[in-house]
């Protein structure tokens, strides 16, 4: 994936980008909120030779002084030190935890000590440094100070006694600890910045396994790829319209309108040298705006001056009644059971398009829709009017499409953006092969409208736009309510 790709996906997904360095960001203000103060005393040593005034000695005593003074470093933190002060101070710490909060260093060709302690009580920080200063001092020329010889057995007693041995070094203290009035430990800022890197790499993590584990296809371009098919419209997600399943209300310049007429535009050019009469409009899976494409299709048909016919053949959730306000009760399987012929049952939204509605949903769908007398029925659809549109059922969760598919010159198949898996839609379009049907292309659904207005914006949305939040859209939600769709406001429930 290059950056543009990431970028789309992360403007995809930002809510869970900003929940991650949300929590990452809070992660960093807790650690400061819950840390105890740690605070931090410090004290220095100088190291000096006890030479004569000669500057040869002076420059031995120096480089004597600078070799040792790396070694008595780590004598800061022996028990002969911690063990003292703990006892001295009364400290409840043991030798050992009082060395884990001491840090000695001596900065290199110098002949300085200095003396680190950390505490959480800060008075006692500075009471530590100088006693462990103090006791050093002590420790280390007790160290240096060499062992008087006993005098050999027979020896004459000298009328003076031998002067007592003395350490060759002398330790004195340059700084006194003085009492620490700000924390070393936690650092506020710090911790927000180290939040809020962590949260912007856990961003990117979750972003990428959401990525990785979400299935749908967001793009026209990922859903041609996919099935082999033109893409032959991409219709957007209008949140103004979204209870209302028609665009084409006749002078209707939205952009959803715009793209419904592109889609009969791209239709008709694709098929020109074998136009079908009669096609079937279909999904992978409910809620994927398949009868609001089968609707506004017929509708945008009927604006060039053809004949248009719109059947509702999706017996088990039938929208198209609901739809126009039209009468459901009698229609397609009225007529297929031979209670009534067609031009009894045939209804007309708006003056301009006949519909037959489903009928009663009958106990057995899928034999109606795959019997001969449905294929009669749409022969003489065909014989009347120009184009024949149907809607009909899912394909993968019923076989009534199965069915009915080879009864028709056509079938068009409607994805929903960011809602169809890909294997879905492999196993729909897998499924209408399998048949031989002629596929005409697919139909992306519920894409994110562009942001332009009036006519003429209309122009440029499609597989590059971004992708609406999965749930967003409800305009495919109610497909399939049967009565219960809303219908359009108008002297017959269509405003056209």
């Amino acid at each position: 994936m290059d950056l543009r790709g990431y970028l789309k996906m992360l403007a995809r997904r930002w809510p869970t980008a900003l929940i991650c360095l949300l929590l990452g960001i809070g992660a960093g203000e807790a650690v400061t909120v819950l840390t105890t103060p740690v605070y931090e005393a410090r004290s220095q040593l100088f190291v000096a030779t006890r030479t004569g005034v000669e500057t040869d000695d002076l420059n031995q005593g120096q480089s004597f002084s600078q070799a040792r003074v790396q070694s008595y470093a780590a004598i800061v933190g022996t028990r002969p030190v911690t063990g003292y002060v703990a006892r001295q101070l009364g400290l409840k710490s043991t030798p050992e935890q009082l060395a884990s909060r001491i840090t000695a260093e001596a900065p290199l060709n110098t002949v300085l000590i200095n003396i680190t302690v950390r505490d959480t009580d800060p008075a006692r920080a500075a009471r530590i440094a100088n006693a462990v200063a103090s006791r050093f001092i002590t420790v280390v020329e007790k160290l240096e100070t060499p062992k008087q010889k006993p005098a050999p057995r027979g020896a004459r007693k000298a009328s003076k006694p031998p002067a007592a041995p003395t350490s060759p070094v002398s330790l004195g203290v340059t700084e006194q600890a003085s009492v620490p009035t700000k924390p070393v430990s936690p650092k506020r800022l710090l911790d927000l910045v180290a939040g809020m890197l962590g949260g912007l790499l856990l961003a990117a993590g979750a972003v990428a396994l959401r990525e990785a584990l979400d299935t749908t296809v967001k793009t026209g371009d990922a859903l041609g790829e996919l099935t082999a098919l033109p893409v032959l419209g991409s219709i957007p997600y209008d949140r103004t319209s979204a209870r209302q399943r028609i665009a084409m209300d006749g002078a209707g310049s939205s952009v959803r309108a715009e793209a419904f007429r592109k889609l009969r535009a791209n239709l008709q050019f694709a098929q020109i040298d074998d136009r079908p009469r009669v096609m079937v409009v279909t999904s992978p899976v409910p809620g994927e705006g398949k009868s609001t494409t089968a609707v506004n299709l017929a509708l945008s048909l009927t604006d060039t001056g053809m004949r248009v016919c719109l059947v509702d053949a999706d017996l088990r959730r039938p929208a198209v009644a609901g739809t126009f306000g039209l009468v459901q009760d009698a229609g397609l399987t009225t007529v297929l059971i031979g209670q009534a012929r067609v031009e009894d049952v045939m209804q007309q939204a708006g003056g301009r398009l006949a519909v037959l509605t489903s009928g009663a949903v009958p106990p057995n769908p899928t034999e109606l829709l795959a019997s001969e007398r449905m294929g009669e029925l749409l022969r003489e659809l065909a014989g009347s009017y120009d184009v024949v549109v149907v809607d009909s059922a899912p394909l993968l969760p019923v076989a009534d499409t199965i069915g009915l598919a080879p009864l028709v010159d056509g079938v068009l198949l409607v994805v929903r953006a960011s809602h169809t898996g890909r294997d879905q839609i492999r196993s729909a379009a897998d499924s209408l092969n399998r048949t031989g049907v002629r596929v005409l292309g697919t139909v992306f659904s519920m894409v994110a409208a562009f942001k332009g207005k009036g006519y003429g914006y209309g122009y440029g949305y499609g597989a590059e736009l971004p992708v609406p939040r999965p749930g967003a859209g409800r305009e495919g939600s109610a497909e399939g309510a049967g009565a219960a769709a809303q219908p359009v406001a108008g002297e017959k429930g269509a405003s056209l």
